[in-house]
């Protein structure tokens, strides 16, 4: 079964691409690599769970934000590849978590996003990650995700 059809079968739909906000594009494509952009969780154009982990966000919303973040990455890849069974494995998931400097849980953060990539690449979903803590994201959003992944031609 591919990638489309997995994700038919999940129940998983996905949300509009993302738009670039600033000098940027949301994939670049390059030697046989898709470098997808930081995404920020949002829908209907708001940011999800703004504020930081610590401080007002709970580990349970930011976990919501960061598995939004990972689905605006599959669309992101769609629309560029013209089909997600393109990707043939997840190599690289950063995943930046806005926390109060106390906060020592962003790996429960990333895990979110993480497993919604094995759960739609299965074996080629699994990848290197850093879940990284940081004072403050654009947007105030609670959490970005950016993914670099392997394509076929």
């Amino acid at each position: 079964m591919g990638v489309e059809e997995t994700l038919e079968t999940l129940g998983i739909e996905l949300p509009p691409p993302p738009k670039a906000l600033a000098s940027y594009v949301p994939v670049r494509i390059h030697g046989g690599l898709a470098y997808v952009s930081g995404q920020v969780a949002s829908v209907d154009g708001q940011v999800m769970h703004r504020g930081r982990l610590g401080a007002g966000v709970t580990v349970e919303q930011a976990q919501e934000a960061a598995r939004r973040c990972a689905l605006q990455i599959l669309a992101a890849l769609r629309e560029a590849l013209g089909s997600l069974d393109r990707v043939t494995g997840v190599l690289q998931v950063s995943v930046f978590v806005a926390s109060d400097p106390e906060f020592g849980d962003q790996p429960k953060v990333g895990n979110a996003a993480s497993d919604l990539l094995v759960e739609v690449f299965g074996d080629a979903g699994k990848h290197s990650r850093a879940a990284i803590g940081v004072s403050a994201l654009p947007l105030a959003a609670s959490v970005e995700v950016s993914a670099v992944v392997a394509i076929a031609d």
